[in-house]
């Protein structure tokens, strides 16, 4: 997949993985209080560039929320050239702010993805060539008027090297994540990343527009062409829209740099060296393409049962769903239904379009579903089937491993995304714990989807590593825990 020597030295992944686990040891030697006074700002505003405003009144697809989540490529037919108005949609609804809450000491902005701790570290860019209504340029998104940005003029998408009509490129900011979560950020790019990429892909589904999501591209050239401060901000994934057959422009050989100011995201930063280190490990300055990693061998022993009798049907469309999407903050102990849950599991598992292969297992710690015996479990997507790995009440269990929250306790089921990360980071270097991560995040976001589409409600949580690995082994020995998705009947049914 990728080839560099800083890429293959996968010590460092190893290093910062480990030195980022949570553990009830970790938590209570290195506490952390927020600095409310030097808060970031969750949007990167531009001062001297004007703004050119996106549609805000573009037809709606009609298209079912379930269908969107679990299509993997768009039918035939669709037009492979997106329009100003479809980028309008496809910006909105996968970064777009969605709905705002009053407090006394102001208003907060929620987004139509999740993020861990609404933060909202993740930019935005756009790289294209002529499209109806749009000149080729590079451009950036901004959530706050829903406009784009010129910041370069011109068809630079041989800078890129994805042939494709625009590229959304993806980039993470550390300080504003970093504020709340320190060094773990890094992990949380993935997280946060794949979730507005779930949407993402929902939406180009609907809109029948082809869409795939790149690993594989060269750091230095990307974050140039965006002429971002790297000890800042990173390009983390490019996501490819549309498709043509014309051959790429030659990439520019000179870019200079743009020195845009942008305004301060607070009074000061702290700086966690480690996350930085983690991302100059898995950066890349050459690309080569190699064989998909092979599928993991799958434990064998345990009962099996099909999810596949009966899925559930919701004529809530992609538009419906991603705007009463929410994070629970609370869960009712009350059961979800044995169709819901195949349904969310088949939907998020069809496939992702991407340049990497499936790198995640799913383990479920199930509480609450009707017609399915509580207890630890093993999903395969391959064949649809739960295994069961140990029957018994685990509320107390889940509880502990999201870090003693109630949530995870609470809920009906809480799903676990682990890695063998062995095998993926001797394949694909430490690119392949970017991947790791951004699939997670991707996987978790169309998980939210389907949960809510079903009118129930979702959260993405964090977790204690190593116990995580010890609850589901023997079967899990040697994965590592990458993140958690907890779902259920949410307290708060007036939010829909």
């Amino acid at each position: 997949m990728l080839s560099d020597s800083s890429n293959r030295d996968t010590s460092r992944a190893w290093a910062y993985h480990n030195a980022t686990k949570h553990s009830e040891w970790s938590l209570r030697s290195s506490p952390h209080y927020l600095d409310w006074a030097n808060q970031p700002k969750t949007l990167k505003i531009y001062t001297t560039v004007e703004p050119i405003p996106l549609p805000r009144d573009a037809d709606l697809t009609g298209i079912s929320a379930l269908s969107a989540i679990s299509s993997t490529a768009p039918p035939a037919g669709g037009n492979p050239i997106p329009s100003l108005a479809d980028l309008g949609r496809l910006f909105y609804f996968s970064a777009g702010i969605t709905k705002k809450k009053t407090y006394s000491g102001g208003e907060t902005y929620f987004r139509a993805a999740s993020c861990t701790g609404a933060l909202y570290e993740i930019e935005l860019y756009l790289v294209c060539g002529d499209l109806p209504g749009l000149n080729a340029g590079v451009y950036h998104f901004g959530p706050g008027d829903f406009a784009l940005r010129l910041l370069r003029s011109g068809d630079y998408r041989g800078v890129v090297g994805i042939q494709a009509p625009a590229v959304v490129v993806c980039t993470g900011t550390y300080w504003r994540n970093a504020w709340k979560y320190r060094a773990r950020t890094y992990r949380h790019f993935g997280w946060d990343n794949g979730t507005i990429i779930a949407n993402l892909l929902a939406m180009t589904a609907a809109l029948q527009l082809p869409a795939e999501v790149h690993c594989e591209f060269i750091d230095g050239d990307v974050n140039r062409l965006l002429d971002i401060d790297i000890n800042k901000e990173v390009a983390f994934s490019l996501v490819s829209i549309g498709h043509t057959d014309e051959p790429l422009p030659a990439a520019s050989g000179e870019m200079p740099k743009l020195n845009l100011p942008t305004v301060a995201l607070s009074e000061k930063e702290v700086d966690y060296p480690e996350m930085r280190a983690m991302h100059e490990a898995s950066s890349i300055q050459e690309v080569r393409v190699s064989d998909p990693l092979p599928a993991a061998k799958r434990p064998a022993g345990g009962r099996s049962q099909s999810m596949l009798k009966s899925l559930s049907v919701s004529s809530d469309t992609i538009e419906q769903v991603i705007l009463r999407r929410g994070s629970s903050r609370k869960f009712e102990r009350k059961s979800m239904t044995r169709e819901q849950l195949q349904t969310i599991l088949v939907a998020s598992t069809q496939g992702i379009p991407a340049d990497f292969p499936a790198l995640n297992d799913l383990y479920l710690i199930v509480n609450a579903v009707e017609g399915l015996e509580s207890g630890s479990y093993f999903y395969q997507p391959g064949s649809h089937t739960l295994e069961c790995l140990k029957a018994g009440n685990f509320r107390s269990n889940a509880r502990y491993l999201g870090l003693g929250q109630e949530l995870p306790g609470d809920a009906a089921v809480d799903v676990f995304f682990m890695a063998d990360l062995h095998s993926v980071l001797d394949r694909f270097g430490n690119r392949g714990y970017r991947a790791v991560q951004l699939e997670s995040g991707i996987l978790g976001g169309k998980m939210y989807l389907a949960a809510y589409a079903q009118r129930l409600g979702a959260t993405g949580l964090t977790f204690f590593d190593d116990d995580v690995t010890a609850f589901f082994s023997p079967h899990a020995s040697g994965k590592s825990a990458i993140f958690l998705v907890a779902i259920g009947i949410g307290a708060r049914p007036t939010r829909w």
